[in-house]
């Protein structure tokens, strides 16, 4: 199997998430923010390139305001920060839309892409979905990333709900889902993550429903 030529890509973990209406709920913040710190050390130790995202929904909107404290990026992340990262603002769920991180990767060499950070139910459904497209191999740190309490019209779903389905849901088809300890142990083996498949486990779930 090839070694895998990853890149770490650290979405929206902003001050918007800690408090408010977005305030993550599932895994708390309280615990996902670590992981995702653990993740960056691990990947500066091995040299993996780090890209870090921040959302903007314009001067005036009612969060992501890029004048206001819930814009900035939290202080966990801000104390690790290198000169070497690349640092892009966003306006769309999706990492690749709008912003210059495909051309980055390829000029990198990169053909995976770790994604940790906010929200699982929006940006990181949007941008792993996204990725296969660019010929991409992705991976999500389930303990690294974090979703909301969801309610509409449609419906009303717990966050925990909301995260545990859509983990089961990417690593169906769209990513290798992993602990940030096991991702550790991948990266310092120069190895991917196993990843199941769509038939594979609608298979499954025909004989557990």
């Amino acid at each position: 199997m090839a070694i895998p030529r990853r890149a770490l890509i650290i979405v929206d973990v902003q001050n918007e998430y800690v408090d408010g209406p977005l305030e993550i709920q599932y895994p708390p913040h309280a615990e996902s923010l670590p992981r995702i710190g653990e993740a960056i050390d691990a990947a500066t130790a091995a040299g993996i390139p780090i890209v870090m995202f921040q959302h903007t929904s314009g001067e005036g909107a009612p969060v992501f305001d890029p004048t206001t404290p819930g814009f900035d990026v939290h202080p966990d992340i801000v104390q690790r920060q290198t000169p070497e990262w690349k640092t892009i603002t966003k306006q769309y769920g999706t990492v690749f839309a709008g912003t210059d991180l495909l051309e980055w990767l390829r000029d990198h060499n990169v053909d995976t892409v770790t994604f940790v950070g906010y929200m699982t139910n929006n940006c990181i459904l949007a941008s792993l979905a996204e990725s296969e497209t660019h010929g991409l191999a992705a991976e999500v740190l389930s303990d690294a990333t974090g979703a909301i309490n969801i309610a509409n019209a449609a419906g009303v779903v717990s966050a925990k709900t909301v995260h545990t389905t859509l983990m089961a849901l990417f690593n169906s088809n769209f990513a290798a889902v992993a602990l940030t300890d096991e991702w550790k142990v991948a990266v310092l083996q120069s190895e991917s993550l196993a990843k199941d498949n769509l038939v594979s486990s609608a298979m499954l779930g025909a004989t557990s429903a």
